[in-house]
C-alpha cells in the first residue's frame, strides 16, 4: 500500500519529467502525446519504474475529469465569429464522419481479429473520433498556422465529435451485453442525448457568465475556482439528466468564451494551465495502465487497422461528409490526414474492461497501439503536410506583452488594443503628442526592434511600430482612423 507522500512524490516527479521531456523532444518533432504516454509506460510494471497499476476504473475517472476541462478550455479559446461559417461541415464530420469511420474500421476488424461483428463495431466506435487534446495542441502550436477556414473546421470537429464516439461505444456495449436491447432504442436515444447536451451546455455557458459577473467574491482567486466547479456541475448534471455531458461542457466553454465577464483573461490562463495538467495526468495514467508486452502481441493486426483507419476510413469519412462543401481537394486531404487519435479512444477502451467483456484486454491493447501509430505517423508530419498541400500560412511570431488588462466589472468598456503603424501612415515621423488621438486613448507601450519601451509625448513613431493603446472601446474606430490616415505627400 503506497503512502500519500510516496504517491505524491512519484506523481509530481512524473509530471515534471513529462514537461521537461516534452520541451526537449518537441524540438525534435516528437508529439507531446507520445512523450506523456511514454513516461507512463516507462514508469509502469514492465518499465524501470516498476509501478504495478491496473486500476481501469481510476484511469477512466482521471480521463473523464481531464476531458471535461480540456473540452471546456478548448471552447473557451474558440472565437465564434471565426468558426461559425464552418459549423455545418464540422458537425457533419462530428456525427456522420464518426459513424462512417466506425463502420469502415469495425467490419474488417471483426474478421481480422476473429471476434463477433458487434465487438468489431465496438472497436471501430472507440477509435472513431479525433482527439480534442491532441488536435488542439497541434493546431495551436507555434510551428503551425493554418488558413482560418481549415483551423475552424478542425477545431470545431475535434471539440464536438467525442460525444458521438461515447454514444456509439456505450450503445454497442449495451447491445452486446444485453440481448433485450435493440438498434431502434439506440437510434432514438441519440438525438435526445445530443439535443440535451447542446441545450444544457448553452444554458450553462450563459449562467456561468451571469454568475461570474455578479459573484463579487472577496478574492480574485475564487473566480477560477468557481468556474472550475461549474464545469463539473455542467457535466454531471447534463449526464444525470440523460444528455451528453462532454458536448455540454464544450458548448458551455464556447458560449462563455464569446461573452464578456470579469477576470476573463485570468480564467483563460487558469483553464489553459489546468487543461495541460489534465492532459499530462490523463496520458501518464493511461500509459501506466498499458502492458508493453501486450502491444507486441497485437502489432501485426494493429498496423493493418491503423493503416485502414488513416488511409481508408478517415479519408472516406471526410470526402463523403464534405462532398457538397466548398473546401478544395487539398483542404479535404489535409482534414483527412489530421485524424489524430489520442486519449479519448483509450479512455473509451476502459469501458469494455470495466464491463467484463471477454475480449476487453485485446480491444484495449489494439486501441492503444492504433493511438501510438496515429501519433507517430500523423502527429509529427502535420506541419509538413500542411505546407505541401498549401493550407498553411506564413509563421507569425506572437508578441508577449509585459502587461495586460483584465476587466474587474461587467459594465467596464475599457480595453487594451494593439495597432500596427502601416507604411505611408501620416503618423510615421511624428511625435505622439501631435497625433491628436482621442483624449481618453492613452498609448502605454511601443514595440520596436524586438523590444518594448514606455513612450512619452515626444516619442516619434516609425513604420512597423506596434503600439498598445488603453482606451474606451467605443474609440476603437477613431484611433484606427488616426493610425491609418495616409500621408499627403
Amino acid at each position: 500500500m503506497f503512502s500519500l507522500e510516496y504517491a505524491l512524490l512519484v506523481g509530481t516527479l512524473l509530471v515534471m519529467l513529462s514537461i521537461g521531456l516534452s520541451r526537449w523532444l518537441g524540438n525534435l518533432g516528437v508529439p507531446t502525446l507520445i512523450v506523456f504516454m511514454g513516461v507512463g509506460m516507462l514508469a509502469g510494471v514492465e518499465g524501470p519504474g516498476g509501478i504495478d497499476f491496473n486500476d481501469a476504473r481510476l484511469a477512466q475517472s482521471v480521463g473523464i475529469i481531464s476531458l471535461i476541462f480540456i473540452l471546456f478550455s478548448g471552447g473557451l479559446d474558440t472565437h465564434w465569429k471565426s468558426v461559425r461559417s464552418e459549423v455545418r461541415p464540422a458537425l457533419g464530420l462530428a456525427t456522420l464522419g464518426v459513424l462512417v469511420t466506425a463502420a469502415v474500421v469495425g467490419v474488417p476488424a471483426a474478421w481480422l481479429l476473429d471476434i463477433p461483428l458487434v465487438e468489431g463495431l465496438l472497436l471501430g466506435a472507440i477509435i472513431s473520433s479525433t482527439d480534442a487534446a491532441a488536435v488542439f495542441s497541434v493546431l495551436r502550436s507555434k510551428s503551425l498556422r493554418l488558413k482560418p477556414r481549415m483551423q475552424a473546421l478542425l477545431e470545431l470537429e475535434s471539440g464536438s465529435n467525442d460525444p458521438m464516439a461515447v454514444f456509439l461505444t456505450i450503445g454497442l456495449l449495451e447491445l452486446f451485453l444485453n440481448p433485450d436491447a435493440s438498434w431502434g432504442s439506440l437510434l432514438l436515444r441519440f438525438p435526445l442525448q445530443m439535443g440535451f447536451g447542446a441545450v444544457f451546455g448553452y444554458g450553462a455557458g450563459r449562467a456561468l457568465v451571469f454568475l461570474l459577473n455578479r459573484l463579487q467574491a472577496s478574492y480574485e482567486g475564487l473566480y477560477p475556482v468557481f468556474a472550475l466547479a461549474f464545469c463539473g456541475l455542467a457535466y454531471a448534471g447534463t449526464t444525470l439528466l440523460g444528455g451528453s455531458g462532454f458536448l455540454a461542457v464544450y458548448v458551455a466553454g464556447l458560449v462563455a468564451g464569446n461573452a464578456e465577464f470579469v477576470f476573463k483573461r485570468s480564467l483563460h490562463r487558469f483553464f489553459d494551465g489546468f487543461a495541460w495538467l489534465g492532459q499530462i495526468l490523463m496520458f501518464l495514467t493511461l500509459g501506466l495502465l498499458v502492458v508493453p508486452s501486450g502491444l507486441a502481441t497485437v502489432a501485426t493486426e494493429g498496423i493493418l487497422l491503423s493503416l485502414l483507419l488513416m488511409l481508408v476510413a478517415r479519408p472516406l469519412a471526410v470526402f463523403a461528409t464534405l462532398s457538397r462543401s466548398t473546401f478544395g481537394w487539398n483542404e479535404k486531404t489535409f482534414a483527412a490526414w489530421v485524424g489524430l487519435r489520442g486519449a479519448v479512444p483509450i479512455v473509451l477502451a476502459t469501458f469494455p474492461l470495466l464491463a467484463g467483456l471477454d475480449d476487453a484486454g485485446l480491444l484495449f491493447h489494439q486501441v492503444f497501439f492504433i493511438v501510438l501509430t496515429s501519433a507517430l505517423l500523423q502527429g509529427w508530419s502535420i506541419p509538413w503536410v500542411a505546407a505541401k498541400l498549401k493550407v498553411d500560412l506564413p509563421a507569425e511570431k506572437a508578441r508577449k506583452y509585459p502587461l495586460a488588462f483584465d476587466s474587474v466589472a461587467p459594465q467596464e468598456n475599457v480595453a487594451l488594443v494593439e495597432y500596427l503603424i502601416p507604411f505611408h501612415s501620416a503618423a510615421v515621423g511624428r511625435p505622439l503628442v501631435e497625433l491628436r488621438l482621442p483624449e481618453d486613448a492613452l498609448v502605454v507601450l511601443v514595440f520596436r526592434d524586438e523590444a518594448f519601451f514606455v513612450p512619452s509625448g515626444g516619442t516619434v513613431l516609425q513604420e512597423g511600430d506596434a503600439i498598445l493603446v488603453l482606451m474606451d472601446k467605443s474609440r476603437s474606430a477613431d484611433v484606427a482612423a488616426v493610425i491609418n490616415r495616409p500621408r499627403s505627400d
